[in-house]
């Protein structure tokens, strides 16, 4: 029964994905974690698989239209690949079972990475609820190249803690940063998802990590699938009024696993 709720949450995990181009991914760990009942750091490095090949297949939509700008993808997604292969390679690995331990509470290694969870549950839920503002491209801007490689590692370490994209955080970068119109912004996001997310997988794969492959393909599959039916969907359906309201579920589900995992 847990594996059919797991396998309908991943279609609407794609559905969510492909009608607000975004966030349905922060929704990858918890439904590994709670339905599934896959440990936390093992559903992580599935979590950046999963959100890797959802993003490629927005990325080549995009393609086709126009809307990514390459070079400023790739001169962020390269640090930020290198931070999330790191991340996953060694500095996950080297957290202490341990983190802290009181009297009556020991804040594990599990538990420490899903309460960072979701405190960044929380920071997404309140960026979709505020929404975006429809910036537009200011000509000859001035891209801020050191500042956008920094923060190009922020995100992969982000990214390689929690499994999840980021695209809150990589979007308002690449706008304010790059000059970038949102609409590109979104696009060029999707494919610096892609690239780190998947590639970063890789640092997964030289640990001790035992990694389930059939069920990982089937479950990105069904998510794909998902995503299919929300970009046909987003066709009929005004995005930012869902998006305000998955904010609010976001939010729900952040408090959610706050309490699971400290009670």
């Amino acid at each position: 029964m847990n594996e059919i709720l797991g396998y309908f949450s991943a279609i609407f995990i794609g559905i969510t994905l492909g009608l607000i181009g975004g966030g349905g991914s922060i929704l990858t760990v918890p439904v590994l974690v709670y339905i599934l009942t896959i440990e936390p750091i093992l559903a992580t490095a599935y979590s950046l698989f999963v959100v890797g090949f959802s993003a490629l297949v927005g990325t080549f939509r995009n393609i086709k239209k126009g809307n990514i700008d390459v070079e400023i993808g790739v001169i962020f997604a390269l640090p930020s690949l290198l931070a999330v292969y790191i991340t996953r390679r060694y500095l996950v690995p080297s957290i202490p079972q341990e983190i802290l331990k009181l009297e009556n509470f020991t804040l594990s290694k599990e538990i420490g990475i899903m309460l960072f969870f979701a405190l960044v549950m929380f920071l997404a839920g309140i960026s979709m609820i505020r929404g975006r503002k429809n910036n537009k491209k200011v000509k000859n801007k001035k891209i801020n190249y050191p500042i956008l490689i920094i923060e190009g590692l922020f995100v992969g370490v982000f990214t390689g803690l929690v499994g999840a994209g980021g695209g809150f955080l990589i979007i308002p970068a690449l706008v304010l940063l790059a000059g970038l119109p949102m609409k590109n912004a979104i696009a060029t996001s999707l494919m610096i998802i892609a690239i780190k997310s998947l590639l970063g997988f890789t640092g997964d794969l030289s640990t001790t990590l035992n990694i389930d492959w059939t069920f990982l393909i089937s479950f990105s599959a069904f998510s794909i699938l998902g995503m299919g039916f929300g970009l046909y969907m987003s066709k009929f359906i005004e995005a930012e009024k869902l998006k305000k309201l998955f904010g609010y579920f976001i939010l729900f589900m952040a408090v959610f696993v706050f309490i699971k995992e400290i009670i």
